[in-house]
């Protein structure tokens, strides 16, 4: 059975070209709307398994994209979220993925044109994984303070750790990276110990905690 998802963006063009291209990549599309209200009473009668959402909606155009993805979150956990954003913003971005959330998301605008990037990250939420713009955690790691712990690890660990927090699995850092499998888990180890980290078998709980790090 396809992924069920409603599409929020107040730009006409940009929701309706988004629901065209994951309608063609085999979602249905279960809702376009322009406002955040309408949103939540989408999702509220119809219960999507994703709700892809504008950062900045109708009518101040600040954060009512957020607020309704942290409501969504809130009444509807075992739906997906995903944050559209036009521009890398970390306080949001860092926020939508606060201790304990699962299913949630922050993706740039620019990466909807790579379909196979967000028909990924559409579906990592909507299994209730978690996904962070590469964007985003780039910045992240740049903003390091003067005797920060992450300036322990070496340059490799850093690119691991980057990877690592954009929600990849050790497969998928191996392929950026061009790393084998067994070096991989290495530099993964080294990365939590350096840090003071729990290694979990939960992907989210890993990403978590290297953003939670990050935040700090």
């Amino acid at each position: 059975m396809s992924l069920r998802v409603a599409v929020a963006d107040d730009a006409v063009l940009f929701r309706e070209g988004l629901a065209r291209l994951l309608a063609d990549a085999g979602f249905a599309v279960t809702a376009t709307v322009g406002t955040a209200g309408e949103l939540l009473a989408h999702v509220g009668a119809e219960r999507p398994d994703v709700a892809v959402v504008d950062i900045r909606m109708p009518p101040s155009h600040t954060t009512e994209g957020l607020e309704a993805a942290r409501t969504l979150r809130s009444r509807y956990p075992e739906i997906g979220v995903l944050v559209l954003s036009a521009h890398v913003e970390t306080a949001y971005a860092l926020q939508m993925v606060e201790s304990g959330a699962t299913g949630a998301g922050y993706l740039l605008k620019e990466r909807v044109t790579d379909v196979d990037e967000l028909t990924a990250a559409v579906r990592r939420v909507a299994a209730g994984g978690l996904v962070v713009d590469p964007s985003v955690v780039a910045a992240l790691v740049g903003r390091l303070r003067v005797q920060n712990p992450l300036d322990a690890l070496s340059e490799r660990e850093r690119d691991v750790l980057t990877v690592m927090a954009e929600g990849r699995s050790n497969q998928a850092i191996g392929d950026r990276l061009y790393l084998s499998p067994k070096t991989v888990e290495a530099y993964v180890r080294a990365v939590f110990t350096k840090l003071g980290l729990h290694q979990a078998a939960d992907d989210n709980r890993r990403v978590l905690a290297v953003l939670a790090f990050l935040r700090g």
